[in-house]
């Protein structure tokens, strides 16, 4: 009898409990109202000191993978063109996991022989020379383009800016698999502590040289 009436209370207490935790933001998921859509601006950009960063547009990932990608192929290849033309440092990623080399890049948007290539991470800083190039070349912004937005864009960008460079994200030219990702991934870069601050949004038709 005793040890019914210990478990009956055990059970009492935990429903308490329960009842009163504090709504979390799982338990408010459905009911968030998403924020108005942050600000996309014209920016105009200094061939000599800006780098465009063309993550990982491979046949693997630039695919039913990530279905957005394959749309932004011309887009991106447009804002290559442009670097290019205004001789403007363009740099080439990949990715190690899977391992996918630099042959697998879709062709409208590979590097030409003297254009910077690395395999990296997510973060595509870590464990490669991109800091290097970047500071020999006198970069003082970045512009991020490619896939996946929640991967390479996010956490590239993110790292650029905490490393002191202006950051410019031309939505158009960024996927992932779903709007969700792509919208949570330009929220974050336009409004995180000390990220913010260095990012711009805009579009490849606000892009000037």
């Amino acid at each position: 009898m005793k040890r019914n009436l210990i478990a009956f209370a055990a059970v009492v207490t935990v429903a308490v409990v329960t009842q009163a935790r504090a709504a979390d933001v799982v338990d408010k998921w459905v009911s968030v109202k998403a924020p108005p859509a942050p600000e996309v601006k014209a920016v105009t950009l200094d061939p000599k000191t800006t780098a465009l960063l063309v993550f990982d547009m491979t046949k693997v990932i630039c695919s039913q993978r990530f279905a957005h990608c394959p749309g932004t192929i011309p887009v991106v290849k447009k804002l290559i063109a442009e670097a290019r033309d205004n001789r403007m440092l363009v740099v080439f990623t990949s990715t190690t996991v899977p391992n996918v080399p630099k042959s697998e890049i879709w062709p409208d948007v590979a590097p030409l022989e003297n254009e910077p290539f690395f395999q990296g991470s997510l973060d595509k800083f870590l464990h490669s020379d991109l800091e290097k190039i970047l500071t020999e070349k006198g970069i003082k912004t970045v512009v991020t383009v490619g896939v996946a937005a929640q991967g390479a864009v996010i956490m590239t960008g993110s790292e650029a800016a905490l490393r002191g460079l202006n950051v410019v994200v031309p939505v158009d030219a960024i996927s992932a698999q779903d709007d969700y990702n792509e919208q949570y991934v330009v929220w974050h870069l336009s409004h995180a502590p000390a990220i913010g601050p260095r990012t711009t949004l805009t579009r490849s038709n606000l892009i000037k040289f």
